[in-house]
């Protein structure tokens, strides 16, 4: 598809429901760490050639939603 674009709903500690703060242990660095391998794999001139969709955040650090947010 021309101008198209992937996205993924990448799980790295996120979880569906209400939890509470503290409960919820995010690893943002794995959409790091997939940037860079998916990147290398297709030979794409972005940092972050993937498009990640963010879902199941409750409970979790704004500081690892940021940081997340960050890797795309």
């Amino acid at each position: 598809v021309e101008n198209g674009a992937f996205t993924c709903a990448a799980s790295f500690g996120n979880v569906h429901g209400v939890y509470a703060p503290g409960n919820v242990d995010l690893q943002p660095k794995i959409l790091m760490n997939s940037q860079a391998y998916i990147k290398e794999k297709i030979g794409s001139d972005s940092d972050k050639p993937m498009k990640f969709v963010f879902h199941g955040g409750s409970g979790s650090d704004v500081s690892d939603i940021q940081e997340a947010i960050g890797y795309g």
